[in-house]
């Protein structure tokens, strides 16, 4: 089951995503961190940092888990 990370916007880039959900600590270490693992959004392979995501978006991470992108209630 995907674990619902909450966002206030109506969109996200990957990038801060990653950091949102706290798989990295900083920002400047996302570029590397997606060079060194397999990321899907919805399905299909992307390392874009700057790739927008939307509510109900899927983000799988290979070797870290699956996360969906939800409305901050």
């Amino acid at each position: 089951m995907a674990e619902p990370i909450e966002i206030q916007t109506e969109e996200i880039t990957l990038g801060q995503f990653i950091k949102l959900a706290n798989i990295v600590e900083s920002g400047g270490m996302v570029k590397m961190f997606l060079q060194d693992f397999n990321v899907y959004v919805n399905g299909e392979q992307d390392q874009r940092r700057g790739r927008k995501l939307y509510l109900n978006d899927e983000v799988e991470i290979e070797d870290v888990g699956t996360f969906i992108v939800a409305q901050e209630d």
